[in-house]
């Protein structure tokens, strides 16, 4: 993948402080683009989302590719017997127009490219980063960007216009196809914090717990989480995830 490089400053927002989002579309739950969302975290993500009543976008840079997960996700979720709102197939920039809330889930690589071509789609709504900065062949490294994390990235780049939130790098992807319970808790961080419960809301209709961990700044801790559950799923042959103790 390649190395990203962004020469803008952060510029931070109180943790308290409010930002006037566009409205959500009239249902009463957020519709949820998924940008790169052909992927098995994008898969993932829009079967546990569709499953708990919002419909979902899953964008791809092909939009035929994305029509095709969208149908073979709507017929995985019929054969498990399972009411869920619709799944539709777009391109990634429609996917991200259309989404009240938006979900990028992309290799570090496609990163920047990605998040420019959605800049002005996601202005005034609520983005949740997913990705995390692994620079292939050495994963199971914590090599973080010089910006301090693919969140920090995200947030200089689209500016205070987007609330920008990062979490889900260490939910395993094959625990979100599956039909189970997922015991793995989510660290949630941004700048806003009523972004962040918007995003825990999902997190946990999604069967997980989610939980406040600061600013975007943050966000470097549980990218680099990451290369460390590599580490442990190879050693111990499994799909290790994240568990606080301590709170009920």
């Amino acid at each position: 993948m390649a190395d990203l490089t962004i020469a803008n400053a952060l510029n931070l927002v109180n943790d308290h402080s409010t930002l006037e989002v566009k409205n959500m579309s009239s249902n009463t739950k957020p519709s949820i683009g998924i940008v790169g969302g052909t992927g098995d975290l994008g898969r993932g993500l829009a079967l546990r989302l569709a499953k708990a009543g919002h419909a979902v976008l899953v964008g791809s840079r092909k939009p035929e590719q994305a029509v095709e997960a969208a149908e073979a996700l709507t017929a995985e979720l019929a054969s498990r017997d399972v009411a869920h709102q619709p799944i539709e197939g777009l391109d990634n920039v429609s996917a991200a127009e259309r989404g009240d809330i938006v979900f990028v889930t992309v290799p570090f690589g496609a990163h920047t490219s990605t998040l420019e071509s959605i800049k002005h789609a996601v202005q005034g709504k609520v983005l949740v980063d997913v990705t995390v900065p692994l620079v292939p062949p050495r994963v199971a490294r914590v090599q973080l960007p010089p910006e301090g994390s693919a969140g920090m990235i995200a947030q200089t780049l689209l500016g205070e216009g987007v609330q920008v939130v990062s979490a889900l790098q260490n939910v395993a992807a094959a625990h979100l196809q599956a039909d189970m319970d997922i015991p793995c808790d989510v660290l949630v961080t941004g700048n806003e914090k009523t972004a962040r419960q918007s995003v825990i809301d999902l997190i946990e209709a999604m069967g997980m717990r989610g939980f406040h961990a600061g600013l975007i700044h943050n966000a470097a801790a549980a990218e680099a989480l990451t290369s460390v559950l590599i580490n442990i799923n190879k050693q111990y042959k499994t799909h290790a995830g994240l568990r606080l103790t301590g709170i009920e």
